[in-house]
């Protein structure tokens, strides 16, 4: 089997003005700002104005200072990091939970911003604009056929709450240009994908990443399932980088009782801060499950090691990424920013699951990679700890510390490596983009269809099944899908329903058959 990692696209699947993959790794306290004042200036300070004022060439100063920050950064660890002006803007946006712009989800094909979606009920539903409308112009700026970058795109789309826009769209329905004025609005950015009942008794929430308003969003899933009945509660945790600390501490109270340890942090004089669960907790019985894997970072592990310490539930899944470190930001006038690591965070039992990073930040990362290739994904017994740092719960479980949280039920990637290999594609951009292009042959095809009469038409037919292995084929990869088929029709019946329906409705159809979840389900 032959993949080539280049035909790989990139799925723009965001609400307008999110525009990067969060999280690398956050976790981080909070944003706090933290300047050092000096009025001798150092030599770094001294150089930049020789060269400002001598050099006999003209210089980008400020491209020589950011190139000069990553470099320090760079011997330092893989999580002291320096964000330029636009990525600190666009992380900062995601972060908080909300922004302000038109509302819609988008897929940059060929040369035109497409939209795949309108956000409910914000700016672009309510001024008309509809999924398959293709963004010419910007008021009279253009958007197409310019391969503009996308934070340029973003730029022209944002804008002050309550501003109007006036965008031409080519509708291709009705095979003309359009212009609509839109008024932009507040987006909300969810980091809760979905809350629902996985049968009568269990409630499953997703959690893509710990922002600002993670806690409420969290909390208000977790009311409305013990409203409907929910026992006992599943926390997927999967492909969650990270984000504040303080918000997965909020959410790992609800569970805890009074005083239970959540986390410590141990900084360079050795001074010892605790977080202690209070009173407060809304789910402090019934069975809990937690779901991780190898993406699974930072503040996801400090709610999973809370868990797993204190014995409060069972960790399900495959070893967690291995990120103990706690950054403190760093904010400049022009807008960019240095996130330091100031601290290690410990588990209740008093473990570090930080992974070593001795080799340098590129092995660092490739780690990751690497336990594909060693077979960790798919065989429990290939997962190596330090068999020294060996801890004990409260219970008397054995838990360890130095690369990540290891569960407490092992679920491999598949059972076999060639699934496994399917897995991996369709979690890539490609099936979204094939979902994309299908739909904007054809949209008819879904007209008027109810969820229910959708899940009953993909299950039906092989139509799509067939157009995807072509489409991978003619993408220029040598993998045959065949032996794979309802793994396949599982995510492309998911895939359409996230573009045609909503995220929630994506994860209705994709956990129907997880192992993660059926390991949980069946017990």
């Amino acid at each position: 089997m032959k993949i080539n990692s280049k035909y790989f696209p990139t799925l723009l699947f965001v609400t307008l003005a999110l525009g990067i993959l969060l999280g690398g790794w956050l976790n981080f306290p909070g944003q706090n700002q933290f300047f050092a004042k000096n009025n001798s200036k150092n030599k770094l300070n001294k150089l930049i104005d020789f060269i400002n004022n001598e050099y006999v060439d003209s210089v980008n100063t400020d491209s020589i200072v950011s190139h000069t920050v990553d470099a320090i950064l760079a011997e330092l660890d893989p999580h002291s990091i320096y964000l330029p002006p636009s990525e600190q803007t666009q992380i900062a946006e995601s972060m908080r939970g909300d922004f302000v712009g038109i509302g819609v989800n988008f897929y940059m094909y060929k040369d035109s911003l497409a939209i795949i979606k309108t956000i409910e009920n914000g700016p672009s539903e309510k001024a008309g604009i509809k999924s398959g409308d293709r963004i010419l112009y910007a008021d009279k700026t253009k958007l197409f056929g310019r391969k503009l970058p996308t934070d340029t795109l973003f730029s022209k789309l944002k804008g002050e709450e309550g501003s109007e826009i006036e965008v031409t769209v080519y509708r291709k329905s009705a095979r003309k240009n359009i212009k609509i004025k839109i008024k932009r609005g507040v987006i909300p950015i969810k980091s809760v994908d979905a809350a629902a009942l996985l049968n009568p008794t269990t409630g499953y929430i997703k959690i893509n990443r710990f922002a600002e308003t993670t806690y409420d969003e969290f909390k208000t899933g977790l009311t409305k399932l013990k409203q409907e009945g929910a026992k006992s509660l599943v926390i997927d945790l999967r492909n969650n980088g990270g984000g504040y600390m303080e918000q997965a501490i909020a959410i790992a109270d609800e569970f805890l009782k009074d005083k239970q340890l959540i986390v410590f942090t141990k900084n360079k004089k050795g001074t010892i801060e605790k977080t202690f669960a209070t009173k407060a907790g809304s789910f402090e019985t019934g069975d809990l499950f937690v779901l991780i894997d190898e993406n699974s970072a930072s503040a996801s592990e400090i709610l999973a090691g809370a868990i797993q310490d204190n014995d409060r539930g069972t960790i399900v899944g495959r070893r967690s990424f291995g990120k103990g470190l706690v950054q403190r930001e760093m904010d400049f006038d022009d807008g960019s920013a240095v996130r330091l690591t100031i601290a290690r965070y410990y588990t209740p039992t008093g473990r570090s699951i930080q992974k070593s990073y001795s080799k340098g930040n590129e092995e660092y990362f490739k780690e990751s990679d690497s336990r594909f290739t060693n077979g960790e994904l798919f065989n429990k017994d290939s997962i190596k700890t330090p068999k020294t740092l060996k801890y004990k719960t409260p219970k008397g479980k054995i838990v360890y510390g130095g690369g990540g949280i290891v569960p407490d039920i092992f679920i491999p990637l598949e059972t076999d490596q060639e699934k496994g290999h399917t897995a991996y594609l369709l979690q890539s951009g490609i099936l979204g983009q094939f979902v994309f292009e299908q739909l904007d042959r054809d949209r008819d095809a879904f007209k008027g269809l109810s969820f229910e009469q959708f899940r009953a038409k993909m299950e039906k037919t092989d139509l799509y099944f067939d157009a995807f292995q072509k489409f991978i084929f003619t993408s220029g990869m040598d993998m045959n899908i065949d032996k794979n088929k309802s793994l396949v029709k599982r995510f492309l019946a998911a895939e359409f329903a996230r573009q045609l329906f909503s995220e929630s409705k994506f994860y209705e159809i994709i956990l129907q058959d997880d192992a993660m979840v059926n390991s949980i389900i069946k017990k």
